[in-house]
């Protein structure tokens, strides 16, 4: 008998002879069933692809000086770095947005570090006008989870922006939220419009316009004194409250008297211009039945009820994300249950929310599929060895299948990793 089979006849006769086999099928099982539990469980797969946008700011050209005085050198510059596999670039009058993509599984802060040293290092190579870089990193992270559309039959965009708006900022304190972004509606904004024929009659040129409103809506500390006991700070200038501020800002003077930002232009206070549309619209599957939460639901409302149907009204999209490593289905969860919160505390009656995404449903039912998926399949193959070998030989794979998932369930969770679509397959 040689000395590899006399360790296997030991190991087999340690766990015939002995609990060993038992213990250690009730530790794969719970070990299992707890890792499936806690396991974050998200959409997107945690695939590490640095990359970023960066925006380099070139006033007053067209586009094709920007491509070829802006765009194509970065191309070239950013191409050279170490770990770098796509560069690609959009050229705006203007502007420059160059998107920057390392190879996978590069460390996401070198990658970023690397990339904003080598643009300072070639800072000399750029043409003279370009008003700076500005680096915003891009990752899976960034990708909304859940997003609620507000809508209404009686409210304008502009409304519904600001009612947006509010429930935006009260939404970002849920715990585990990540960042969140606003899409349609005009937002509030104070609108200058110059008349040319008041300019040409008081001498006043739109560029006085623009430096006098950049520089009288400011606020700074000029210095301090002490009176008695007390350290009096003073401070110079106030930032513009209201739109009568801004219209009795002083844009020139005329025959020794001040000119008004309101003697050459009309200042209103109200809604912006408009930079993109929302229209909300329900589909034909709208009416079919979903559990609560899921894209295609009123909140607040049971799901499948229907009522009036809603086509081409004015609309918002608020937009949330999560933190990273967290649990998207009870971030997703915890969103819904903040909204309607706020439907009764902030949003009026006549505006109502629909919920057109939600990853938290859509990552659970995945998941939950996966475990019906291994009971139909350890089924199966119990009646066909059943059939072909005996229920004994059978029982012994119905047992494996299920321990050795549940290790590799907790081998997951120990190593970081969440349930999503790539682990998924791979289990």
């Amino acid at each position: 008998m040689s000395r590899s089979e006399g360790l296997t006849i030991k190991v087999v006769r340690a766990f015939l002879e002995s609990h060993l086999s038992i213990v250690l099928i009730l530790f794969s099982l719970i070990v299992g069933g707890v890792a499936l539990a806690v396991t974050p469980r998200e959409e997107e797969p945690q695939i590490v692809v640095p990359n970023a946008d960066v925006f380099v700011s070139f006033p007053g050209h067209s586009a094709e000086e920007v491509e070829s005085l802006v765009s194509g050198p970065l191309e070239r510059i950013v191409s050279q770095i170490d770990g770098v596999q796509y560069v690609y670039s959009r050229s705006m009058p203007g502007q420059s947005v160059l998107t920057v993509r390392f190879y996978v599984g590069q460390d996401r802060e070198r990658s970023l570090v690397k990339l904003s040293k080598w643009l300072d290092q070639n800072a000399d190579k750029i043409p003279r006008g370009v008003t700076g870089f500005v680096v915003r990193p891009r990752e899976t992270d960034d990708v909304p989870i859940v997003s609620f559309t507000l809508t209404s039959r009686q409210r304008d965009d502009h409304e519904l922006r600001r009612i947006a708006e509010e429930v935006q900022s009260r939404l970002q304190a849920t715990p585990q939220a990540g960042i969140s972004s606003l899409v349609g509606g005009r937002p509030r904004a104070v609108l200058v419009r110059l008349d040319p024929a008041r300019l040409a009659g008081f001498h006043v040129a739109p560029t006085d316009v623009f430096r006098a409103l950049g520089g009288a809506d400011a606020s700074f500390q000029a210095g301090s004194y002490t009176h008695g006991e007390k350290d009096v700070r003073v401070e110079a200038g106030r930032f513009f409250a209201t739109a009568s501020d801004v219209g009795a800002c002083v844009v020139g003077v005329a025959g020794d008297r001040p000119v008004f930002l309101r003697d050459v232009a009309a200042v209103s206070d109200g809604p912006g211009e408009v930079t993109d549309y929302v229209r909300f619209s329900q589909g034909a599957a709208w009416v079919h039945g979903r559990e609560p939460g899921a894209a295609g639901s009123w909140v607040g409302r049971a799901p499948g009820q229907s009522d009036q149907a809603w086509f081409g009204q004015p609309a918002v999209t608020i937009a949330v994300a999560k933190q990273k490593g967290t649990n998207t289905v009870t971030v997703a969860a915890a969103l819904v249950a903040r909204m309607e919160e706020l439907q009764r505390q902030v949003i009026p009656e006549d505006v109502s929310v629909a919920i057109t995404r939600n990853y938290g449903v859509t990552a659970n039912d995945k998941v939950n599929e996966l475990v019906e998926g291994l009971v139909v399949g350890v089924v199966v193959v119990i009646a066909l060895l059943t059939i072909g070998l005996g229920f004994v030989d059978a029982m012994v794979v119905a047992v494996t299948v299920p321990c050795v998932f549940g290790l590799t369930l907790a081998v997951n969770y120990l190593f970081g990793f969440s349930i999503n679509r790539v682990t998924l397959f791979a289990l």
